[in-house]
Protein backbone atom coordinates (compact mmCIF):
# COMPACT_ATOMS: atom_id res chain seq x y z
CA UNK A 1 0.00 0.00 0.00
CA UNK A 2 1.03 3.63 -1.01
CA UNK A 3 2.25 6.18 1.64
CA UNK A 4 -0.39 9.32 2.09
CA UNK A 5 1.11 11.77 0.23
CA UNK A 6 0.98 15.46 1.44
CA UNK A 7 -0.57 17.74 -1.35
CA UNK A 8 -2.19 21.21 -1.60
CA UNK A 9 -4.83 22.00 -4.53
CA UNK A 10 -4.91 26.07 -5.78
CA UNK A 11 -8.34 27.38 -4.95
CA UNK A 12 -9.12 29.16 -7.97
CA UNK A 13 -11.97 29.63 -10.99
CA UNK A 14 -11.07 27.00 -12.81
CA UNK A 15 -11.16 24.31 -9.70
CA UNK A 16 -14.84 25.33 -8.69
CA UNK A 17 -15.80 25.28 -12.29
CA UNK A 18 -14.18 21.23 -12.68
CA UNK A 19 -16.02 19.36 -9.76
CA UNK A 20 -14.75 16.30 -11.18
CA UNK A 21 -11.19 16.94 -10.37
CA UNK A 22 -12.21 18.29 -6.41
CA UNK A 23 -14.49 15.04 -6.13
CA UNK A 24 -11.42 12.93 -7.10
CA UNK A 25 -9.06 14.51 -4.74
CA UNK A 26 -11.78 14.28 -1.89
CA UNK A 27 -12.23 10.46 -2.82
CA UNK A 28 -8.71 9.87 -2.85
CA UNK A 29 -7.60 11.98 0.55
CA UNK A 30 -10.46 9.95 2.35
CA UNK A 31 -9.50 8.96 5.92
CA UNK A 32 -12.13 6.25 5.83
CA UNK A 33 -11.07 5.16 2.49
CA UNK A 34 -8.87 1.71 2.35
CA UNK A 35 -7.02 2.97 -1.11
CA UNK A 36 -6.46 6.39 0.21
CA UNK A 37 -3.82 8.20 -1.81
CA UNK A 38 -3.52 11.89 -0.73
CA UNK A 39 -3.60 14.43 2.03
CA UNK A 40 -5.05 17.40 0.52
CA UNK A 41 -5.19 20.91 1.34
CA UNK A 42 -6.96 23.70 -0.27
CA UNK A 43 -5.52 27.25 -0.03
CA UNK A 44 -3.92 30.26 -1.88
CA UNK A 45 -1.36 29.85 -4.22
CA UNK A 46 1.12 31.90 -1.56
CA UNK A 47 0.06 29.41 1.27
CA UNK A 48 1.17 26.51 -1.37
CA UNK A 49 4.46 28.10 -2.08
CA UNK A 50 4.80 28.33 1.80
CA UNK A 51 3.95 25.17 2.54
CA UNK A 52 5.82 23.78 -0.50
CA UNK A 53 9.04 25.28 0.84
CA UNK A 54 8.70 24.31 4.36
CA UNK A 55 8.42 20.80 3.50
CA UNK A 56 4.70 20.47 4.28
CA UNK A 57 3.84 19.23 1.23
CA UNK A 58 5.42 17.28 -1.79
CA UNK A 59 3.94 19.41 -4.18
CA UNK A 60 1.02 21.44 -5.33
CA UNK A 61 -1.94 21.63 -8.19
CA UNK A 62 -2.98 24.57 -9.96
CA UNK A 63 -5.68 24.29 -12.28
CA UNK A 64 -5.50 26.38 -15.65
CA UNK A 65 -7.65 26.83 -18.42
CA UNK A 66 -5.35 23.69 -19.87
CA UNK A 67 -3.54 21.43 -18.47
CA UNK A 68 -3.20 21.12 -14.59
CA UNK A 69 0.17 22.78 -13.31
CA UNK A 70 2.21 20.65 -11.02
CA UNK A 71 4.70 22.24 -8.68
CA UNK A 72 7.51 20.16 -6.58
CA UNK A 73 11.07 21.39 -5.37
CA UNK A 74 12.40 18.38 -5.77
CA UNK A 75 12.31 14.80 -7.60
CA UNK A 76 11.25 11.83 -6.01
CA UNK A 77 9.12 9.16 -5.34
CA UNK A 78 6.10 11.41 -4.04
CA UNK A 79 6.23 13.48 -6.41
CA UNK A 80 6.05 11.07 -9.09
CA UNK A 81 2.61 9.74 -7.37
CA UNK A 82 1.31 13.22 -7.46
CA UNK A 83 2.12 13.78 -11.34
CA UNK A 84 0.41 10.34 -12.62
CA UNK A 85 -2.57 10.83 -9.84
CA UNK A 86 -3.23 13.99 -11.75
CA UNK A 87 -2.91 12.65 -14.97
CA UNK A 88 -5.24 9.67 -14.48
CA UNK A 89 -7.66 11.58 -13.05
CA UNK A 90 -7.76 13.87 -16.18
CA UNK A 91 -7.94 11.23 -18.39
CA UNK A 92 -10.85 9.95 -16.47
CA UNK A 93 -13.05 12.73 -17.41
CA UNK A 94 -15.72 10.93 -18.73
CA UNK A 95 -16.04 8.94 -16.04
CA UNK A 96 -17.02 11.74 -14.16
CA UNK A 97 -19.18 13.04 -16.61
CA UNK A 98 -21.81 9.33 -16.45
CA UNK A 99 -21.27 9.48 -12.96
CA UNK A 100 -22.57 13.31 -12.84
CA UNK A 101 -25.52 12.12 -15.37
CA UNK A 102 -26.45 8.56 -13.28
CA UNK A 103 -26.49 11.22 -9.88
CA UNK A 104 -28.94 13.11 -11.86
CA UNK A 105 -31.16 10.24 -12.58
CA UNK A 106 -31.53 9.63 -9.05
CA UNK A 107 -33.20 12.67 -8.28
CA UNK A 108 -36.44 10.98 -9.20
CA UNK A 109 -36.44 7.50 -8.09
CA UNK A 110 -38.18 6.52 -4.40
CA UNK A 111 -36.98 3.43 -3.47
CA UNK A 112 -36.83 3.39 0.18
CA UNK A 113 -33.16 3.93 0.23
CA UNK A 114 -31.80 7.39 1.59
CA UNK A 115 -30.56 10.15 -0.91
CA UNK A 116 -27.66 9.96 0.40
CA UNK A 117 -26.63 6.14 0.78
CA UNK A 118 -28.10 6.08 -2.90
CA UNK A 119 -25.40 8.65 -3.80
CA UNK A 120 -22.62 7.06 -1.75
CA UNK A 121 -23.16 3.76 -3.31
CA UNK A 122 -23.21 4.56 -7.44
CA UNK A 123 -19.95 6.97 -6.47
CA UNK A 124 -17.93 3.72 -5.10
CA UNK A 125 -19.19 1.89 -7.89
CA UNK A 126 -18.35 4.58 -10.55
CA UNK A 127 -14.98 5.14 -8.88
CA UNK A 128 -14.22 1.18 -8.15
CA UNK A 129 -14.67 0.65 -11.79
CA UNK A 130 -13.17 3.60 -13.45
CA UNK A 131 -10.29 5.42 -11.32
CA UNK A 132 -7.18 3.14 -11.54
CA UNK A 133 -4.64 4.17 -9.49
CA UNK A 134 -1.99 1.32 -8.45
CA UNK A 135 1.47 1.41 -7.27
CA UNK A 136 3.68 0.62 -9.80
CA UNK A 137 6.85 1.32 -8.05
CA UNK A 138 9.46 -0.79 -8.16
CA UNK A 139 9.36 -3.11 -4.82
CA UNK A 140 13.22 -2.82 -3.84
CA UNK A 141 13.40 1.39 -4.20
CA UNK A 142 16.44 1.92 -2.23
CA UNK A 143 18.52 5.37 -2.24
CA UNK A 144 21.81 3.26 -1.67
CA UNK A 145 21.47 2.23 -4.98
CA UNK A 146 22.64 5.92 -5.45
CA UNK A 147 26.17 4.86 -4.15
CA UNK A 148 26.72 1.93 -6.95
CA UNK A 149 25.64 4.72 -9.71
CA UNK A 150 28.30 6.96 -8.25
CA UNK A 151 30.62 4.20 -7.81
CA UNK A 152 29.79 3.66 -12.21
CA UNK A 153 30.31 7.12 -12.51
CA UNK A 154 33.62 7.62 -10.88
CA UNK A 155 35.10 5.10 -12.97
CA UNK A 156 33.96 6.21 -16.02
CA UNK A 157 35.54 9.56 -14.88
CA UNK A 158 38.81 7.83 -13.69
CA UNK A 159 39.09 6.87 -17.60
CA UNK A 160 40.36 10.60 -17.69
CA UNK A 161 43.71 9.40 -16.49
CA UNK A 162 44.20 7.31 -19.04
CA UNK A 163 43.74 9.82 -21.74
CA UNK A 164 46.19 11.97 -19.60
CA UNK A 165 48.84 9.43 -19.63
CA UNK A 166 47.81 8.84 -23.77
CA UNK A 167 48.55 12.38 -24.43
CA UNK A 168 51.24 12.75 -22.86
CA UNK A 169 52.99 10.06 -24.64
CA UNK A 170 52.28 12.72 -27.70
CA UNK A 171 53.48 15.58 -25.97
CA UNK A 172 57.02 16.62 -26.85
CA UNK A 173 57.47 18.62 -23.45
CA UNK A 174 56.35 15.58 -21.62
CA UNK A 175 58.47 12.64 -22.13
CA UNK A 176 61.16 11.44 -24.53
CA UNK A 177 58.87 9.30 -26.53
CA UNK A 178 56.48 12.44 -26.96
CA UNK A 179 59.35 13.92 -28.53
CA UNK A 180 60.39 11.53 -31.11
CA UNK A 181 56.83 11.29 -31.97
CA UNK A 182 56.69 15.24 -32.40
CA UNK A 183 58.99 15.13 -34.92
CA UNK A 184 58.03 11.75 -36.69
CA UNK A 185 56.19 12.07 -40.31
CA UNK A 186 53.33 10.42 -38.87
CA UNK A 187 50.48 13.26 -38.61
CA UNK A 188 49.56 14.64 -34.83
CA UNK A 189 45.81 14.23 -35.77
CA UNK A 190 46.00 10.34 -36.53
CA UNK A 191 48.04 9.68 -33.65
CA UNK A 192 45.48 11.98 -31.38
CA UNK A 193 42.62 10.31 -32.43
CA UNK A 194 43.99 6.70 -32.58
CA UNK A 195 45.17 7.50 -28.50
CA UNK A 196 41.89 8.50 -27.83
CA UNK A 197 40.27 5.51 -29.87
CA UNK A 198 42.53 2.71 -27.62
CA UNK A 199 41.95 4.79 -24.36
CA UNK A 200 38.23 4.45 -24.99
CA UNK A 201 37.96 0.64 -25.71
CA UNK A 202 39.80 0.38 -22.27
CA UNK A 203 37.48 2.18 -20.28
CA UNK A 204 34.52 0.38 -22.54
CA UNK A 205 36.14 -2.87 -20.70
CA UNK A 206 36.78 -1.49 -17.57
CA UNK A 207 32.99 -0.47 -17.30
CA UNK A 208 31.76 -4.30 -18.76
CA UNK A 209 33.75 -5.71 -15.99
CA UNK A 210 32.73 -3.41 -13.18
CA UNK A 211 29.05 -4.26 -14.76
CA UNK A 212 29.83 -7.78 -14.85
CA UNK A 213 30.52 -7.75 -11.46
CA UNK A 214 28.12 -5.95 -9.63
CA UNK A 215 25.48 -7.43 -11.63
CA UNK A 216 25.98 -11.07 -10.99
CA UNK A 217 28.95 -10.69 -8.08
CA UNK A 218 26.92 -8.37 -5.49
CA UNK A 219 23.43 -8.69 -7.40
CA UNK A 220 22.87 -5.45 -7.99
CA UNK A 221 19.33 -4.70 -9.84
CA UNK A 222 19.94 -1.98 -12.40
CA UNK A 223 16.75 -2.55 -13.86
CA UNK A 224 15.34 -4.06 -17.56
CA UNK A 225 16.60 -0.58 -19.85
CA UNK A 226 19.88 -2.19 -20.99
CA UNK A 227 19.88 -0.07 -24.15
CA UNK A 228 19.66 3.29 -22.34
CA UNK A 229 22.28 1.81 -19.29
CA UNK A 230 24.73 0.89 -22.13
CA UNK A 231 24.12 4.19 -23.77
CA UNK A 232 24.79 6.44 -20.87
CA UNK A 233 27.96 4.43 -19.61
CA UNK A 234 29.53 4.85 -22.69
CA UNK A 235 28.91 8.62 -23.05
CA UNK A 236 29.91 8.96 -19.61
CA UNK A 237 33.63 7.10 -20.50
CA UNK A 238 33.71 9.92 -23.11
CA UNK A 239 33.45 12.62 -20.67
CA UNK A 240 35.83 11.03 -18.73
CA UNK A 241 38.22 10.78 -21.51
CA UNK A 242 37.41 14.01 -22.34
CA UNK A 243 38.06 15.75 -19.13
CA UNK A 244 41.65 13.85 -18.79
CA UNK A 245 42.42 15.12 -22.56
CA UNK A 246 41.48 18.57 -21.37
CA UNK A 247 43.52 18.72 -18.09
CA UNK A 248 46.64 16.88 -20.41
CA UNK A 249 46.86 19.91 -22.62
CA UNK A 250 45.84 22.80 -20.48
CA UNK A 251 48.04 22.34 -17.19
CA UNK A 252 51.77 22.72 -18.07
CA UNK A 253 52.56 20.35 -15.20
CA UNK A 254 54.26 16.79 -15.43
CA UNK A 255 52.26 13.77 -15.63
CA UNK A 256 51.73 13.09 -11.44
CA UNK A 257 50.40 16.42 -11.31
CA UNK A 258 48.00 16.21 -13.98
CA UNK A 259 46.72 12.33 -12.77
CA UNK A 260 46.16 14.25 -9.27
CA UNK A 261 44.25 17.04 -10.36
CA UNK A 262 42.19 14.62 -12.58
CA UNK A 263 41.52 12.69 -9.16
CA UNK A 264 40.74 15.60 -7.15
CA UNK A 265 37.61 16.54 -9.94
CA UNK A 266 36.79 12.81 -10.17
CA UNK A 267 36.50 12.47 -6.14
CA UNK A 268 34.86 16.10 -5.20
CA UNK A 269 32.31 14.86 -8.26
CA UNK A 270 31.58 11.67 -6.24
CA UNK A 271 32.10 13.17 -2.92
CA UNK A 272 28.85 15.63 -4.47
CA UNK A 273 26.95 13.10 -6.24
CA UNK A 274 26.38 10.94 -3.28
CA UNK A 275 28.79 8.45 -3.29
CA UNK A 276 30.00 8.93 0.81
CA UNK A 277 26.72 10.06 1.72
CA UNK A 278 23.45 9.22 0.17
CA UNK A 279 22.23 12.42 1.54
CA UNK A 280 24.67 14.64 0.15
CA UNK A 281 23.07 14.88 -4.00
CA UNK A 282 19.94 15.66 -1.96
CA UNK A 283 21.23 18.39 0.23
CA UNK A 284 23.20 19.66 -3.12
CA UNK A 285 20.44 19.45 -5.23
CA UNK A 286 18.31 21.45 -2.69
CA UNK A 287 20.57 24.49 -1.82
CA UNK A 288 22.87 24.50 -4.88
CA UNK A 289 21.66 22.61 -7.72
CA UNK A 290 23.66 24.47 -10.25
CA UNK A 291 26.46 22.62 -8.93
CA UNK A 292 25.31 19.13 -9.78
CA UNK A 293 23.89 20.56 -12.98
CA UNK A 294 27.49 21.55 -14.08
CA UNK A 295 29.22 17.97 -11.76
CA UNK A 296 29.76 15.15 -14.79
CA UNK A 297 29.53 12.51 -12.05
CA UNK A 298 26.18 13.47 -10.96
CA UNK A 299 25.07 13.68 -14.87
CA UNK A 300 25.81 9.93 -15.17
CA UNK A 301 24.50 9.05 -11.46
CA UNK A 302 21.51 10.98 -12.11
CA UNK A 303 21.02 9.23 -15.44
CA UNK A 304 21.22 5.92 -13.79
CA UNK A 305 18.81 7.17 -10.93
CA UNK A 306 16.18 8.42 -13.42
CA UNK A 307 16.09 5.05 -14.86
CA UNK A 308 16.03 2.77 -11.84
CA UNK A 309 12.55 5.20 -10.40
CA UNK A 310 10.95 6.72 -13.56
CA UNK A 311 9.17 5.52 -16.05
CA UNK A 312 9.80 8.15 -18.53
CA UNK A 313 12.89 9.46 -20.24
CA UNK A 314 13.03 13.00 -20.12
CA UNK A 315 15.30 13.60 -17.35
CA UNK A 316 17.84 10.77 -18.57
CA UNK A 317 17.68 12.58 -21.38
CA UNK A 318 18.19 15.69 -20.47
CA UNK A 319 21.56 14.21 -18.47
CA UNK A 320 22.78 12.25 -21.83
CA UNK A 321 22.56 16.07 -23.22
CA UNK A 322 24.47 17.48 -20.47
CA UNK A 323 27.34 15.06 -20.61
CA UNK A 324 27.60 15.47 -24.65
CA UNK A 325 28.19 18.86 -24.58
CA UNK A 326 30.38 18.47 -21.38
CA UNK A 327 32.71 16.09 -23.39
CA UNK A 328 32.20 18.52 -26.78
CA UNK A 329 33.40 21.49 -25.00
CA UNK A 330 36.35 19.55 -23.08
CA UNK A 331 37.49 18.36 -26.47
CA UNK A 332 37.13 21.50 -28.13
CA UNK A 333 39.26 22.90 -25.06
CA UNK A 334 42.12 20.02 -26.13
CA UNK A 335 42.17 20.95 -29.46
CA UNK A 336 42.67 24.45 -29.76
CA UNK A 337 44.83 23.92 -27.05
CA UNK A 338 47.22 21.50 -29.02
CA UNK A 339 46.95 23.92 -32.01
CA UNK A 340 48.40 26.93 -30.05
CA UNK A 341 51.13 24.26 -28.55
CA UNK A 342 54.76 25.54 -30.52
CA UNK A 343 58.27 24.84 -29.15
CA UNK A 344 61.62 26.71 -29.85
CA UNK A 345 63.57 23.79 -28.78
CA UNK A 346 62.91 20.28 -26.65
Amino acid sequence: MLNVVDIAVIQNEELDNNNSFKQAMDYLSNEKNSNRLFSTRYVSEEEASALLEKGEISGYVKLTAENPKIVVDKNGVDQTIIKYAVEEIYQSQDSYEELYKNIESIFNKEDGQSFFDRIKSLVIMLTKNNINIKDTSKSNLSYTMIEYYTLIAMTCMYGGIIGAVAISWILANMTNIGKRTSVSPSSKLTMILSSCMASYVVQIIGIAILFAFTIFGLKVDYGDKLPQIILLSSIGCLAGLSLGLAVSTTVKSGEGAKVGIILAITMTGSFLSGMMGVTMKYIIDKNAPIINKLNPVNMITDGFYSLYYYDTLDRFNFNVASLAIFSVIMLVISVMTLRRQKYDNI
